[in-house]
């Protein structure tokens, strides 16, 4: 480096020398500088590229004559002498949330968007993400292109045999910038990271980012059922959503308190504050162009109120009278009859993707001895099991059947931890996923017992991830920091982690918002409370390793990016 240093204030001598009058030697002694500053870095190793630059910090395509003019010293070459160099120091990795896998830097300006320069794609399949992104940059969306123009954005199809479907590669040289995927939704990724490199420090390193997340479940799930969000609030969490790579959204839209979206086969038990089909259309769509499924939850046999509230025949009684708070009786065929109707409906409202058909908290299975208090329960089970039928045979038995309806439209299923029973000799369903929440439940099994017999789990720790309004029982509002320096996918009950073994079968996780006291925060303060535990949880998502960063960094990154 001192050698370096030395000539650097050896042109800076020649330089003044040429001010005080020795314009004919300017050219030759410029270049010779330049020459020698170049052999010198390049020699010693001191990790800076040198770049021919344009004024706007892009990679010059024809280097300047400064000296045009000047008298040509003898036996001078007739090509123009080189222009103007800039050193750039090696590019750091981008600073994103979640943050990248993997960074190859390079020496370089890196990229910045700039008035005129385009977004252009090399297949018709990405022409949304080309449109978003291009938006939000201001940008020119191009559409498919073969040319390439400094400044240019990229989308390209493309990756290796057998990559995920998720992963990306973006690239920043030359003053370009391409993204390829294997999908559009990898691709889609690869411009939220763009997207907030740009945001955060105005410009998108030099190099190579290769990215990919570690699960394929990242969700947010919203109870509307308790408490009724606007359209235009739903649609905004997409958006945030997307442009933090989360890739699922659930909606819990019947409980007890309500039934929050219109139904053409069953309006009457539709709540008078709902979403109408054609909101939920939208709000469908503009997850679709995320990349987001939407999930939706009709939860049975329990968490019913709202219907029965239309369909009081239905109400579950005990032998003595009164009735199971949400509970259906599930010895009567009707109540079969119209839970399907809805399931079937809704089938083609949404995604034909997941679907969660919920199967918790059954009222009678909270108790010691279900039979003898619902003996009617305990006798349509010998009915349908033979003589030794159990209250939770015929339960499982109801989910089994509601999972034969939605399987029959396509779906993946899922259903709460505590709607597989133990006690059961009928199996659940071998495709049901389980929807891990609590250990706090009567006979609720740890979750080695699901991971052990095969079972794929998605993690909802109430522990970690459950916002729940008001914070009754013993629920506090999770905290940003507490996820993003304790939680990973495989802590699924309480703070202990799974052995890693079960890795693989632990499908990703959701933060889930529940509205059990729907009036103690509004949806404004709804969205800045999960602000932080969202990007907490998509950081852990994406990379369940420890944070390069710390809380109070990862929280100034967000503040910056969004």
């Amino acid at each position: 480096m001192r050698q370096h240093e030395q000539r650097e204030q050896h042109g800076q001598h020649r330089r003044h020398r040429h001010r005080r009058g020795a314009p004919a030697r300017t050219a030759t002694r410029r270049r010779a500088v330049v020459a020698a500053a170049f052999a010198a870095t390049v020699g010693i190793g001191v990790g800076i590229g040198v770049w021919a630059s344009a004024d706007d910090g892009r990679p010059a395509r024809a280097a300047r004559d400064d000296s045009a003019g000047a008298p040509r010293p003898a036996g001078a070459t007739t090509d123009p002498p080189p222009g103007p160099t800039r050193s750039y120091p090696l590019s750091r990795a981008p600073r994103t949330i979640p943050a990248v896998r993997s960074h190859t830097p390079a020496h370089g300006p890196g990229w910045r968007p700039a008035r005129g320069d385009r977004v252009v794609v090399a297949d018709p399949a990405l022409a949304d993400e080309g449109r978003l992104i291009a938006s939000e940059l201001g940008l020119t969306y191009a559409g498919e292109k073969n040319d390439a123009r400094p400044g240019d954005v990229r989308l390209a199809l493309g990756g290796g045999r057998g990559a995920n479907r998720e992963s990306y590669t973006l690239t920043v040289r030359g003053g370009r910038v391409t993204i390829t995927g294997p999908s559009d939704a990898g691709v889609f990724y690869g411009t939220r990271t763009l997207k907030q490199e740009v945001r955060g420090g105005g410009t998108a390193p030099e190099g190579v980012v290769r990215d990919e997340p570690a699960k394929p479940v990242r969700g947010l799930m919203l109870d509307i059922a308790r408490k009724p969000f606007t359209a235009g609030w739903i649609e905004d969490r997409v958006r945030e959503l997307g442009d933090l790579k989360f890739n699922e959204l659930g909606l819990h839209f019947s409980d007890d308190q309500g039934f929050r979206i219109e139904s053409s086969t069953h309006p009457e038990v539709v709540s008078a504050n709902h979403l109408t089909k054609a909101q939920v259309r939208r709000i469908v769509a503009l997850a679709a162009s995320r990349h987001i499924t939407v999930v939706p939850e009709i939860d049975s046999p329990g968490h019913l109120g709202a219907v029965l509230a239309a369909h009081p025949d239905l109400q579950l009684r005990s032998a003595s009278g009164p009735a199971a708070r949400g509970a259906v009786d599930i010895s009567k065929g009707k109540a079969a009859t119209v839970v399907d109707d809805l399931l079937k409906e809704y089938a083609g409202l949404f995604a034909p993707r997941a679907w969660h058909l919920g199967g918790d908290e059954y009222r009678p299975l909270t108790l010691s001895d279900p039979a003898a208090t619902y003996p009617q329960l305990a006798a349509a089970a010998r009915r349908k099991y033979g003589s030794g039928g159990t209250v939770a045979d015929l339960t499982t038995g109801w989910l089994n059947d509601r999972a034969r309806t939605v399987r029959a439209v396509g779906r993946t299923l899922r259903a709460w931890n505590d709607g597989f029973y133990r006690s059961s000799s009928v199996p659940p369903a071998k495709d049901l996923q389980v929807a891990y929440w609590t250990g706090k439940e009567i006979g609720a099994r740890q979750p080695v017992e699901y991971l052990a017999a095969g079972r794929k789990v998605v993690n909802y720790n109430d522990e970690y991830l459950y916002y729940v309004l008001g914070q009754p029982q013993t629920f506090v509002y999770p905290t940003g920091q507490r996820i993003y320096e304790q939680w990973t996918p495989r802590v699924l009950r309480g703070s202990q982690a799974v052995p890693a073994r079960y890795d693989g079968q632990i499908l990703g996780g959701s933060l889930a918002v529940w509205c059990d006291l729907a009036g103690a925060q509004t949806q404004d303060q709804v969205a800045a409370g999960i602000r932080m535990p969202l990007r907490a949880t998509i950081q852990k998502l994406w990379d369940p390793r420890r944070p390069g960063m710390t809380w109070a960094q990862f929280r100034g990154l967000a503040d910056k990016v969004g």
